[in-house]
């Protein structure tokens, strides 16, 4: 916003109202909904004590909301918000991500954004990574390399900048030079965590910084709950690596099921207490995920898929079932005859020499005097004999 500009009258509403009503406050949203938020405003800072259309909420609670209307000053905010390079979003606006719009009543009155990046254009390829503060050292490299795969292929990395897997997450995409956000539970200008100081001027200085709350806000237990909302709706899915049976993060995944978003999880120990969440997710609708393919395969385009992920091949893998018979039929460390063969591959005496000719020129068998046996090479890929099989090994 230039100097001397008056903002449009329902921005300024916005961003005013980011001070009345807390994050996901349905009342207020079906207020401005049905009224609009410049009406709102009017309304709370009128003369009229009488609640008038804003309904649904009783009379200490509208108090609340008015005295905090009295003590907005919404104009300084942005002003104050534009000196810091912060800017204020709200829905109608260019860069608003529609998907947000699926909250209902509960989407954010607006957005305050830090960094450089389009948060629409960002939001169109992006993907959550959310999971335990106190998680394991397996936690943080999974969410760290998941973070930094899916980055390295176009995506953008969003998660809540909290200890643990979030900053794990944070940093696996900065590392790689690709693209993240944080959903702040406070104030964009406001640190928090504390030790995340530095973490949060890199992802300012290369991804984006946002939140509902305006400038100088501080976090409280349940705004963290609330942020999670965002998360789950600006998101085109959801990862959760690592989280206990009661998880901020398990908030965040079941919202994101609701919205009919993509919930996926990476498996854990069974032992583990940080994993016990997210199994209970797998035995739900999430999808498990193991890398960034995976992820990909599910939330991206027709065609991105994961590689197929086998075992070695082996060349008796190739064999034909006949021939494969009569491998199996020869006993290992010695010779046997035909008969013997022929007997263990429950096949005529011809079909076992032609097969063994085809064997020999495969180099799976070896004539030792009358008799075949396997060749060295073959012995130490571990063929089963038939002889094995029936002695139980």
């Amino acid at each position: 916003m230039s100097a001397g500009e008056r903002p449009d009258p329902e921005l300024l509403a916005r961003a005013a109202l980011t001070r009345v009503l807390e994050p996901g406050d349905e009342h207020g949203g079906r207020w401005i909904r049905e009224l609009g938020a410049d009406a709102v405003m009017r309304l709370l800072t009128g003369p009229g004590r009488e609640p008038g259309p804003l309904t649904g909420v009783g009379p200490e609670r509208l108090a609340g909301y008015r005295r905090r209307a009295a003590a907005a000053e919404p104009l300084r905010d942005l002003e104050s918000a534009a000196r810091a390079e912060v800017r204020f979003v709200c829905p109608g606006s260019a860069e608003w991500p529609t998907q947000l719009d699926d909250l209902g009543d509960a989407r954010p009155v607006g957005l305050w954004l830090r960094g450089r990046p389009h948060l629409r254009t960002w939001a169109l390829r992006s993907v959550a990574v959310v999971g335990a503060r106190a998680c394991t050292p397996y936690g943080a490299h999974m969410a760290q390399t998941l973070a930094a795969g899916l980055a390295e292929r176009g995506w953008v990395v969003v998660s809540g900048a909290a200890y643990g897997i979030d900053g794990a997450a944070h940093r696996g995409a900065l590392a790689s030079g690709g693209a993240t956000a944080a959903v702040l539970a406070c104030g964009v200008d406001t640190v928090y965590p504390r030790g995340h100081a530095g973490l949060l001027g890199r992802i300012t200085r290369q991804g984006l910084v946002l939140g509902e709350l305006p400038p100088g806000t501080h976090p409280t237990p349940s705004r963290f709950v609330l942020r999670n909302r965002v998360i789950a709706a600006l998101t085109r899915g959801t990862v959760v690596v690592e989280a206990a049976l009661r998880s901020g993060s398990l908030v965040t995944a079941r919202r994101a099921q609701e919205l009919g978003r993509l919930t996926m999880g990476v498996p854990g120990p069974a032992t583990s207490g940080l994993s016990a969440g997210v199994h209970e997710l797998l035995r739900g609708e999430a999808v498990l995920v193991t890398d960034a393919d995976e992820v990909v395969e599910l939330v991206g385009d027709m065609g991105e898929l994961a590689p197929a992920r086998h075992g070695p091949v082996h060349a008796r893998d190739l064999l034909a079932p006949g021939a494969a018979r009569v491998l199996e039929a020869l006993p290992a460390g010695r010779a046997a005859g035909l008969d013997e063969i022929a007997l263990g591959a429950a096949a005529g005496t011809d079909e076992v020499i032609g097969r063994l000719y085809e064997l020999h020129s495969l180099g799976f068998v070896e004539r030792q005097g009358d008799g075949w046996r396997l060749t060295p090479r073959t012995s130490r890929e571990g063929v089963q004999s038939g002889a094995d099989r029936r002695g139980g090994r």
